[in-house]
């Protein structure tokens, strides 16, 4: 039978301690209540004593959040610990974590204080805070670097004196795995009342060994882990709560324990945490980055397309994502692009996939981020599936501080002449609306996108466009070394494409 790991979340406290995030008591708020929703145990909602915002945001999520335990942070002081009682008030099940450091550099350089004066005020401040709350956690902080023999003494008073959790910290992110799950076992061995307490560890990831080193802890007998949403925390982060909690559920065989995590609910997390904070996530990120469910290169993507597990380890429905994707680039393979063309619409011929996949390649070669639009485009510019319906005969446009922008454009369809003018917001908007009114097309601009392909004043610019109508999306590009003949050029060409498909039928085939 399965054991379960606690999973305690500091997020709000120490992950809000990342250089350049900062929250709002509102946010904080709806990430708790988030968390909540994921499923995590303990929330630690932050150090009330640091300042009247931390207070005021451990006071409204402890009233505004229920079922996980709420937890403020306090240094082994009266006063930070009446502090933190204060804030509790409102939560349903409130927890005071309480910590002293105990490594010997802390205690020469930092506190200046003897061991046993570090044991005495241990003992003395978790039983005060059990005086006044029954859920206390105690921290040794730099744990990973304390005496082991000193350690052990200082985790049996701190149980004697009413701890219920005792949290073994590698704050600087010095252990290694085998070095940090010996120093748990050792604990099992030295402390007698040990059993009496809930052991958790919290791994800061200075040296990348952050989740590592914890599930090296909960194998050697450690039952709390404290994590945070997208690794986030002092200088290099802390464990990354996803990461724990889908390493525990994919590797099941390894290290069979259980947690209350919904993992439906990550990414949501994620991409929330990420939001709020402004700290993005890395596109490689293990679990929730960018790329974590994305394939490029082609053997790759021949094998997911055959069997999904020849290289994914989990289904991206597990954190909250509907499928994988399958990202065409310079290493996919006609496997896939064959795959995705049909998904778009394009059965080809042998001869005119291995056309189309050639002209993919050298586009590939030029553009990192290839999109459905420009398969698109290049499927009808390469395989001529593009009628030239409208040629753009003459633009003049005028426009300053004072005058209406005024657009007037000649078009040519055949051996027909069409000319009409529109105002707009500015000249390349009054151009696209005189466009719009000849060819009688109404689109939704989505992207405007301006590049200069050559260099001096004379350069060429090259712009490209996105076009929705009715449900389709088209790109168009046109160059010029008048910025606004390449803009009409451009919205002329995706307007054509619109009127192609159009032509062709709903099925566009």
């Amino acid at each position: 039978m399965s054991e379960r790991v606690i999973i305690f979340d500091t997020t709000l406290r120490d992950g809000e301690q990342s250089p350049g995030a900062s929250l709002t008591v509102p946010q904080k708020v709806e990430i708790a209540r988030q968390l909540a929703k994921l499923g995590v145990d303990v929330i630690e909602a932050g150090f009330p004593i640091a300042s009247p915002g931390d207070f005021e945001a451990v006071r409204e999520v402890s009233a505004a959040v229920r079922g996980p335990i709420i937890c403020g942070l306090a240094r082994c002081r009266v006063d930070d610990i009446d502090r933190a009682h204060e804030a509790l008030a409102g939560a349903a099940r409130p927890r005071i974590h309480v910590f002293l450091a105990t490594s010997a550099i802390h205690r020469q350089y930092k506190l200046k204080r003897a061991k046993e004066e570090i044991v005495k005020l241990a003992s003395e401040m978790v039983a005060y805070a059990r005086g006044v709350c029954d859920d206390v956690e105690f921290s040794p902080e730099d744990a990973s670097r304390t005496e082991p023999d000193f350690l052990a003494e200082v985790v049996e008073a701190a149980i004697q004196a009413g701890a219920t959790t005792v949290n073994i910290p590698d704050t600087v992110g010095y252990a290694v795995p085998d070095q940090f799950g010996a120093l748990i076992a050792g604990l099992f061995g030295s402390v007698p009342s040990i059993g009496k307490a809930v052991i958790s560890v919290h791994c800061h990831n200075d040296l990348g060994l952050g989740v590592a080193n914890s599930l090296a802890a909960v194998a050697a007998g450690a039952r709390q882990v404290e994590c945070t949403v997208n690794g986030l925390g002092e200088r290099a982060g802390n464990a990354s709560m996803e990461e724990v909690v889908m390493t525990l559920r994919t590797r099941h065989d390894a290290l069979p324990f259980e947690t209350g995590v919904d993992t439906t609910q990550i990414w949501r997390t994620s991409r929330m945490v990420a939001g709020l904070t402004g700290m993005r996530v890395q596109r490689n990120k293990a679990i929730v980055g960018e790329n974590a469910f994305r394939h490029e290169a082609g053997i790759h993507q021949d094998g997911i397309l055959k069997e999904r597990t020849t290289y994914e380890i989990m289904h991206p429905r597990d954190i909250g994502l509907t499928e994988s994707k399958l990202v065409l680039g310079k290493h996919s393979g006609r496997h896939a692009f064959r795959e995705h063309l049909i998904e778009l619409g394009h059965e080809l011929t042998d001869d005119q996939l291995d056309h189309a996949f050639e002209a993919f390649k050298r586009l590939a070669d030029k553009k990192k981020d290839i999109f459905d639009e420009d398969i698109e485009a290049l499927i009808e510019e390469e395989m001529g599936e593009v009628e030239e319906v409208y040629h753009l005969g003459y633009i003049h446009t005028t426009s300053g501080s004072e005058t209406v922008p005024t657009a007037t454009v000649r078009l040519l369809r055949g051996g027909e002449e069409m000319l009409d003018s529109a105002t707009g917001d500015g000249p390349v908007d009054a151009a696209y609306k005189a466009i719009e009114r000849i060819a009688g097309v109404s689109a939704k601009l989505l992207e405007y996108d301006l590049r200069g392909v050559t260099a001096g004043k004379d350069a060429l610019g090259e712009v490209s466009v996105r076009l929705e109508s009715g449900g389709a999306t088209v790109i168009g590009r046109g160059s010029s070394t008048d910025i606004i003949e390449a803009s009409a050029k451009a919205y002329l060409n995706a307007v054509n494409k619109l009127l192609a498909r159009e032509n062709r039928g709903p099925s566009g085939k």
